[in-house]
């Protein structure tokens, strides 16, 4: 039997080490993929932590449930190695990205076409093992999508940053005023909301972040204006240039400082859509919600729906590429490291 490889979690806030199985027969409708890219993700780092920052030295536990060893990862693109009895069998050979938010099919939000909201769910590389290995075993083939002829790259990497900025931004488009934008937080998931609002806005994409390099690599990525959040007095700047502030702002960062960054220079009846998970707490006084009439939702991933319509405008060719960087599936702690220390711009896509 041939054998496969995983760069494991063994202990909670402890470095990956790789372990070796017997490669999974898949059964009934399941397919198994050989996996060619998976992308690096800010949510690994909280998954391999244990836990997710609540504020004020509160923490969530993100270990119920998890058996160790665990395979972290899960923006997965490969090619179909085997499949089950129950899937198609012409799959075989196919190269495809792999839907990971996948739900328990049978509750409410599941039978809805959300199953990104499934409490029993079974994403890749949360729940249940993931693409930091050789393979993956996916739990159904409708979860594969074929995107050439996008780039496998940018295929594996629209499954979670993709979608997540997506699925943010989308959130904004019926609204009736859009006069402006703004994208807080500039790590793979905001590059990839850069190059989405582009196609999906006619307003111009302003941004910010802290890091200068990720400033001056968005505007040379078309965004509009890139603003330092710690430049003294920027938000009296920004409200007079956007005349009252951002209609809409997505903040792909979820800390304290980005968030009081937000509301800041939110403009009246304007909307913040939060999908970072940096964590920590925050804090608005009540008169503020009223006074400026705003709206705040949180989200996170997107619907298998929304992953087709996001891979159909991919493979259209309306989203421009955006910074990724190759590097062997055995380095991923190294480079756990480097995203955990902030010197990462753009997407770390490990390849076996």
């Amino acid at each position: 039997m041939a054998q496969m490889r995983r760069q494991s979690l063994v202990k909670f806030d402890a470095p990956l080490c790789e372990t070796i199985i017997e490669t999974p027969k898949p059964q009934g409708s399941e397919v198994l993929v050989r996996i060619e890219r998976c992308g690096l993700c800010h949510s690994d780092l909280h998954i391999q932590d244990g836990y997710a920052d609540l504020g004020n030295g509160k923490r969530l536990d993100t270990t119920r449930g998890m058996t160790l060893p665990f395979t972290l990862g899960h923006e997965i693109a490969g090619v179909v190695d085997d499949v089950g009895p129950d899937a198609p069998k012409d799959l075989i050979g196919a190269r495809r990205a792999v839907f990971p938010w996948i739900g328990c099919g049978k509750c409410r939000d599941c039978l809805n076409g959300d199953e990104n909201l499934c409490i029993r769910n079974r994403f890749l590389g949360v729940s249940i093992d993931g693409g930091f290995a050789t393979h993956v075993l996916v739990p159904d083939a409708k979860y594969l999508l074929e995107y050439d002829p996008v780039p496998v790259d940018m295929a594996a990497t629209l499954m979670c940053s993709g979608i997540t900025a997506y699925g943010a931004l989308k959130r904004l488009v019926d609204r009736p005023r859009q006069r402006n934008l703004l994208l807080i937080g500039l790590g793979g998931v905001g590059m990839m909301g850069l190059a989405l609002a582009q196609a999906m806005f006619k307003q111009p994409v302003s941004v910010a972040d802290l890091s200068a390099s990720a400033r001056e690599t968005a505007l040379k990525n078309g965004a509009a204006v890139a603003y330092d959040p710690t430049e003294a007095d920027v938000v009296k700047r920004i409200l007079k240039e956007t005349e009252g502030g951002f209609d809409e702002v997505v903040d792909f960062a979820g800390n304290e400082k980005s968030m009081a960054f937000a509301t800041s220079v939110v403009g009246r009846g304007g909307k913040i859509v939060v999908s970072g998970l940096m964590g920590g707490n925050f804090n608005l006084p009540m008169v503020q919600w009223i006074y400026k009439r705003m709206t705040v939702e949180g989200f996170m991933t997107g619907t298998l729906e929304e992953a087709r319509e996001l891979m159909a405008l991919a493979r259209a060719g309306k989203i421009k590429p955006t910074p990724m960087q190759e590097e062997p599936m055995t380095d991923v702690q190294k480079w756990i490291d480097e995203l955990r220390a902030g010197h990462v711009v753009g997407r770390i896509m490990l390849c076996n």
